[in-house]
This record gives structure tokens, C-alpha cells and sequence, in this order.
């Protein structure tokens, strides 16, 4: 409070201009606001802990429109749509650290935990270290997956899943795990550290372009120069084939000669359907043209005297032969 300082001369009182009305409420609102937010009680540590929620709800909602106006102006995709998503996960984690911090350093109370946990925050780190070893070593893993980019958001990946050999999208990258979707909408969510540990296979990385290889056999009674050329048309008339290689022999099996078409497409999806319905169209041409396709089959023989043998013993009275 400030005291007017009292002297021995007279001198006229100064006479205060009276505040207006609308700016005594404002300051009488904001002064029972800032009574009911005094963190030294409970109810004003509980009403500041709203206000800090809010507040990062509102700086969350900020980030992901910043960012996704940033998208919105980038129609050619020149900035990496994964690497976008991973900073708004990581960004708005470290924000609400932050706010975590000033908040118990706000309230006395958990100010005094704070500096009591503090204390023995060797042990406390050892604990947690060894608590969140995976966590923290998926959150470095996406760090790494952002900085060198071996696959993008939207890339056809490849890799070894506990039910074999899987093809997905890549669709999301936060920071402990990595999205990919099948063809048939199965979602293979996968640790930041086992994808980045494990050899994949990216179609789409560099060149989207694919080539499909089914293999045809044909029998060895059957013309293969025909065969080729039936294979060949289907393909060069074929829609979404870009571009026809060939069609070797690359195998004489046991019983079949092994024709591989070679032929390109726009990208490893648009592949597996074409192959899937070229070779409906090989079986169909095949059959309309004569061509052979064998399958895997047994001759059982058996010679007359074999059968002879076999009845004579089945004459046997039932104790087996007669020894002599």
C-alpha cells in the first residue's frame, strides 16, 4: 500500500477521478478469479490444473490446424506427410511435458514433491530407464525412421510378420508404432525398433512401377512357340499391362516346361490384379486352343502275376500256409 507522505505546510487534498462502473466490475471479476485460482488451496491448485488443460488443448488445436494448412498449400508433396504427423505427436508431447512442469512448479505443494523427487533423481532415472527401455527405444527408432526415411507415407512396404510374408501401405508413423494396411483392410501395426531393425522390402520407393512373373507350364506334348504367342496377346491386350518384356522357358520340370511371363506395370497393386486375371485368361485360351496344362498324377500298375500271387494266398486257409 502506498501512504501519502504527510508534511507541515498545508496543502490541498488531492481528490481521486472515480473509476466507471464497467472498469470497477473488471477489475473486481479479475480479482475473484485470481482469489478462486490461488493455488495454495485446493479448490485454486484443482481450478489452475483446468485452466493449464485448456490451455494445452488449445495449443494442441492450433498445432494440427497450423499443420494442416501447411498440407493444405502443399499439393505436389514436397513436404513428407509422415514426418509432418511424427513432429505433431512428438511436439504435442513435449507440450504437454512442459505444461506438466509448470503447473507442479506453479502449485507449492507439488512444487515440494518436485524438489523431493529430485533429490534422489539418480534412482528415480535408473527405475525409469529400465521401466521404459522399449518405449524409449521405439521414440528414438521413429527419430531415426524420420531423419533417414527409408519409407514414406503412402509407400507399398513388404516385410515378415508372425503370420509370414505381409504387403501393406505405410499409413501412419506416431512415436512408438508404425501403421500399415493390407489390400484386404487389415491393419499391421508394428514397433518403431522391429521395423527398424528388420529387412523390408519398399515397392513403391524410387520407381512405382512393377513387373508380375507368373509362371505357366504347359505339357511337354504341347507347342511352345503357340503357347508363348497365346501368352504374349493376352498380355499386349491386356489394359493396365504398361509393357510386355517376354515370356521364357525357365524351367524343365518333371513332368511340365515352365513359361514365365515378364511384363510391367504402373504399380505393385495394379500387378497382382493383372496377374490374378491373365492367368484365368491363359486357362481359358489353353483349353479353347488345345494346349495341355498338366497336373501331378499317378499310374498305379500291377502285373498278372502279381494278382495271381495274391489270389492263391487269399485261398490260404485262415492259419497260413502248410509247412512241410
Amino acid at each position: 500500500m502506498i501512504f501519502p507522505l504527510s508534511t507541515n505546510s498545508p496543502s490541498p487534498t488531492p481528490t481521486a477521478s472515480p473509476l466507471p462502473e464497467s472498469g470497477e466490475a473488471s477489475w473486481h471479476w479479475l480479482t475473484d478469479l485470481t482469489h478462486y485460482l490461488d493455488p495454495t488451496y485446493l479448490w485454486g491448485a484443482v481450478g489452475l490444473g483446468i485452466v493449464f488443460i485448456a490451455i494445452g488443448m488449445m495449443l494442441s488445436w492450433i498445432v494440427r490446424r497450423t499443420l494442416k494448412t501447411v498440407i493444405d498449400h502443399d499439393p505436389n508433396e514436397r513436404i513428407d506427410r509422415m514426418t509432418v504427423s511424427f513432429i505433431q505427436h512428438l511436439g504435442t508431447f513435449i507440450m504437454w511435458i512442459v505444461l506438466a512442469l509448470i503447473f507442479s512448479h506453479v502449485v507449492p505443494s507439488l512444487n515440494k514433491v518436485t524438489t523431493s523427487l529430485l533429490a534422489g533423481v539418480s534412482i528415480v532415472s535408473v527405475v525409469v530407464g529400465f521401466a521404459a527401455q522399449s518405449t524409449l527405444g521405439n521414440l528414438v527408432s521413429g527419430i531415426s525412421l524420420v531423419i533417414y526415411k527409408p519409407f514414406r507415407r503412402g509407400d507399398r512396404l513388404q516385410l515378415t510378420t508372425p503370420t509370414g510374408v505381409e504387403t501393406g501401405i505405410v499409413e501412419d508413423l506416431s512415436l512408438g508404432y508404425t501403421v500399415l494396411r493390407t489390400f484386404d483392410n487389415r491393419r499391421i501395426v508394428l514397433s518403431n525398433g522391429t521395423i527398424a531393425n528388420q529387412i523390408m522390402i519398399n515397392l513403391s520407393s524410387v520407381d512405382p512401377r512393377a513387373m508380375l512373373s507368373p509362371t505357366i507350364s504347359i505339357g511337354y506334348d504341347s507347342d511352345i512357340e503357340r503357347a508363348r504367342a497365346v501368352v504374349m496377346e493376352l498380355a499386349q491386350g491386356h489394359d493396365d499391362v504398361v509393357e510386355v518384356v517376354g515370356c521364357p522357358v525357365v524351367n524343365l520340370g518333371g513332368s511340365s516346361v515352365d513359361l514365365s511371363l515378364r511384363a510391367w506395370c504402373a504399380d505393385s497393386s495394379t500387378a497382382k490384379a493383372v496377374e490374378y486375371d491373365l492367368l484365368e485368361q491363359i486357362k481359358k485360351r489353353f483349353d479353347e486352343v488345345g494346349i495341355e496344362i498338366p497336373y501331378a498324377y499317378q499310374n498305379v500298375i500291377v502285373s498278372g502275376a502279381i494278382s495271381a500271387r495274391a489270389e492263391g494266398e487269399s485261398a490260404l486257409p485262415s492259419g497260413g500256409p502248410m509247412k512241410r
